[in-house]
């Protein structure tokens, strides 16, 4: 079968990629230079495993808007929804919430639709991008004439392991009022994988998307609230609390993402968060659970820093790590970044160094500094910290090193007497 794109960025492409390795042609139009010159060099200039190796015996090809009308019976359509600077997580959160930028999606939907009444004959178009619910009935919906059969088929993914998620999905959401275009939807993911389809109307759809990654979000605010307790609690250990409740699967939480550390980042959760204040606003909710799981992780991030702050004692502050997660280069919604602008509206400079990330300011040698691991590279394990330093560490997972006082945060203070 023969599989169309429209977007072709960083999620458009890993699905490509992930479709293409079933055996399916693929074809997709982008009027990014940037996707041409990816596919021309057959190499993504940011970390996102296995997209090389796959790019490298890929046939992908970029056509025209027409070319993959009218070859592709199925065309999905990945085109950005983005947030404001403002409302990614890297800053505090402006005080009025505000939905997603629809430009882009509306724009590439309505040159869509067009080129399928051109063409004259059915075409399934399975909307990936991230939306608020209401927005494709609103939006999307008006623009279709009547041969687009349109659904919503959006994709649970994280960054950096996107091909990874895509091959091994934990379920498919399938969003339509067209049982065809669904139907069709649901027999083409068969062909990929036999995870789970969960099939309704399109508003649900929308919703369970966006809840997915803020229901996340609320794990690591309990998390990071659990680890603040255990901070200050004598002989206690949050990895060992929340290791207690892990084991809850029954009627509590599995263990993915209850860690203490730092909030969450990327491209999804903060953002999505934010636009879901926005609906809460809009609808009158009761209570804006979102709110408050985003004010949780910005005053967490300013009790990082008044630890910071605490513990420099006059030497000088370096951040290892720019990333929002390890091993990726990706600093969308990185709460590292938070804590250094949150560290500088208390007068305190923060350097910031990432292997991963170009730029940033390497820590100078030979001087005592106060090191915060804002990303838990692995590289991070091995680093030459100066003598005379201290190393906060928010994911306790730094050896205890000679001459450097390390200070693993989430552990309370000793009890005497204690063992262990």
């Amino acid at each position: 079968m023969e599989v169309g794109f429209f977007g072709l960025g960083k999620l458009g492409l890993a699905t490509a990629l992930s479709v293409e390795a079933r055996g399916h042609r693929v074809c997709g139009f982008d009027p990014s230079p940037e996707v041409a010159a990816i596919l021309a060099a057959r190499r993504v200039p940011y970390r996102e495993e296995g997209v090389d190796a796959a790019l490298a015996g890929s046939s992908l090809e970029l056509a025209s808007e027409a070319e993959v009308v009218r070859r592709c019976e199925l065309v999905f359509v990945a085109i950005q929804t983005p947030h404001a600077p403002g409302y990614e997580g890297v800053t505090r959160m402006p005080a009025e919430p505000a939905d997603f930028d629809y430009s882009h999606l509306c724009r590439g939907l309505a040159r869509l639709f067009a080129e399928i009444e051109r063409l004259g004959r059915p075409r399934v178009v399975a909307v990936v991008s991230t939306v608020l619910p209401g927005t494709l009935r609103r939006l999307a919906l008006p623009l279709a004439g009547k041969n687009a059969k349109v659904c919503y088929n959006p994709s649970f993914v994280a960054m950096g392991t996107a091909l990874r998620d895509l091959s091994r999905p934990e379920f498919v959401l399938v969003g339509a009022d067209d049982a065809g275009a669904a139907d069709a939807v649901e027999a083409f993911h068969r062909t990929l994988h036999d995870a789970p389809v969960h099939r309704s109307g399109i508003e649900s759809a929308e919703l369970a998307k966006v809840l997915y990654n803020t229901y996340i979000s609320t794990k690591i605010a309990f998390a990071n609230t659990a680890m603040e307790l255990c901070h200050g609690t004598p002989g206690a250990d949050v990895d060992a609390v929340l290791g207690a409740l892990a084991l809850g699967s029954r009627r509590i939480v599995s263990p993915a993402y209850l860690s203490g550390g730092m909030g969450d980042g990327g491209g999804c959760h903060p953002r999505d968060n934010m636009a879901l204040r926005h609906l809460s606003r809009r609808l009158s909710l009761s209570y804006d659970w979102f709110d408050a799981v985003m004010s949780q992780r910005e005053r967490q991030t300013g009790w990082l820093a008044s630890l910071v702050e605490k513990h420099a004692a006059g030497r000088p502050v370096w951040i290892l790590g720019k990333a929002f997660k390890a091993g990726s280069d990706l600093t969308a919604g990185s709460p590292a970044l938070l804590l250094r602008g949150l560290l500088a509206e208390r007068g305190l400079r923060a350097g910031m160094w990432d292997p991963h990330v170009p730029g940033g300011e390497a820590p100078p040698a030979g001087v005592p500094l106060c090191y915060f691991i804002g990303t838990r590279h692995p590289e991070f394990l091995f680093f030459e910290f100066n003598p005379g330093s201290v190393v906060l560490d928010p994911w306790r997972y730094l050896p205890p090193r000679p001459g450097v006082e390390l200070v693993p945060i989430g552990v309370g203070p000793r009890v005497e007497g204690a063992g262990g």
